[in-house]
């Protein structure tokens, strides 16, 4: 990810910005001067309600080129088929709550959104929205589908909303959709040849057919990291414990429920993988015998639960591995670097990732994370809150300085016989 501030020259780069109707469209005149500046060509297409903010005017002179809005108008030239694909990216900057549902339902009602499903090449949104709106679950399912399909979306901030209201729902800064929209065009394939093997999400213990023993993870953070791995270039294979979430394009996904599943499946795969990253919150506990038949709440049923320890994935992956490069995850909740470094050891990692879970905004079920990333050398790194699709590059950042040269050369290896 080309870090957030840091130019990259666009030069002879075809961008189609489309702005939709939000109050922040106004905000988008400053990303036409920055794309511009940097090089591009820039082709502004609007909705009919961003017209209500800005006139197509004003982009056109900025731009210096005709600004698109109607599909009927546009349909002589079919620029629908034919702007999609000149360009290298399509970037939305602001894109409505209602556009993002457009895109995740694959509606084509507008110039705008039936461009989208023509586009061969890359897509950033950039989402602004008031109120609540933002971590609505049904704008919240429609963004996983989204980046399940290889938009990127980058997360609106925190502040002051057009409402008065303070929140998250800021169209993201300049030089984040500026970012994004380069590492979109010059994505990164450092993970080429390389196989990633990565656990999400918990476990359910069974304690009879209806009950379980389980935890509060949302697997999101799992999910964020294969998605951002895929991306990188890697060959992945998700195994998710029970979540709500749609598995990322590209993806081997393997369904577990179990710790004991769980296990099983990562061992199967160990040997043809060269990255595991541990992020599952594995149960650690589960009874000793589950029931075949539905325990009934009388006042006679014994109420106590006998409890025995699930196995311990993490250890035992790092006792069988071969050269892997090995990532766990510590969930804390007080004592956050002395616990982490302590696992970091016990557990002979190569890097953990270690986070507050009472936190506020980060932790389960949430769309943000802080983490503080130790790795084999004792190097401790902060990394402040952030979304946790963001804070999976980073993490792969941190392990890519610490692949040695024997991990390289196998991923190559297994590449080239793959071929």
């Amino acid at each position: 990810m080309i870090p957030k501030g840091q130019g990259v020259s666009l030069t002879g780069k075809r961008v189609v910005l489309g702005v939709t109707g939000s109050i922040a469209a106004y905000k988008a005149a400053g990303l036409v001067r920055a794309f511009l500046r940097d090089g591009a060509t820039v082709e502004v297409v609007m909705t009919g309600s961003a017209t209500r903010f800005v006139t197509p005017l004003t982009f056109e002179v900025l731009s210096g080129r005709p600004v698109a809005t109607d599909l009927f108008e546009a349909h002589q030239e079919m620029k629908h088929l034919t702007v999609p694909e000149q360009a290298d990216v399509i970037c939305i900057a602001p894109a409505t709550a209602n556009f993002l549902a457009k895109m995740a339902l694959g509606l084509g009602d507008d110039l705008l959104s039936t461009m989208i499903l023509t586009a061969q090449c890359p897509v950033v949104c950039a989402p602004a929205m008031d109120g609540g709106m933002w971590t609505h679950p049904a704008v919240t399912a429609h963004v996983q589908t989204l980046r399940a399909r290889g938009v990127v979306i980058v997360d609106p901030e925190e502040g002051p909303l057009a409402s008065g209201r303070t929140g998250a729902g800021r169209l993201a800064d300049e030089a984040s959709i500026l970012g994004a929209v380069g590492s979109a065009i010059f994505s990164r394939k450092d993970w080429s040849g390389h196989r990633f093997l990565i656990s999400a999400g918990p476990t359910h213990e069974p304690i009879d057919p209806v009950r379980f023993i389980s935890n509060r993870s949302s697997g999101k953070m799992g999910y964020a990291l294969a998605e951002a791995a895929r991306s990188r270039g890697a060959q992945v294979v998700l195994v998710s414990g029970p979540t709500a979430l749609v598995p990322p394009s590209g993806v081997e996904m393997i369904a577990v429920e179990s710790a004991e599943q769980m296990t099983n499946a990562i061992i199967a795969r160990l040997a043809w993988s060269s990255v595991v990253i541990m992020a599952a919150a594995v149960a650690d506990f589960r009874p000793k015998q589950a029931a075949n038949q539905k325990l009934k709440k009388q006042a006679q049923c014994d109420t106590t639960l006998d409890l025995e320890r699930t196995v311990d994935i993490l250890s035992t992956v790092s006792a069988l591995r071969d050269r892997q490069l090995l990532v766990g995850f510590a969930a804390e909740t007080q004592n956050l670097i002395p616990h982490a470094m302590e696992k970091l050891k016990s557990k002979g990692l190569d890097l953990i990732v270690a986070n507050d879970v009472t936190a506020p905004g980060a932790g389960f079920g949430s769309e943000q994370n802080a983490a503080t990333l130790i790795d084999r050398h004792g190097t401790i790194s902060e990394l402040p809150l952030k979304s946790k699709r963001r804070l999976a590059d980073e993490i792969l950042d941190a392990a890519a300085r610490l692949v040695p040269d024997a991990v390289h050369a196998r991923a190559t290896d297994l590449g080239s016989k793959m071929r």
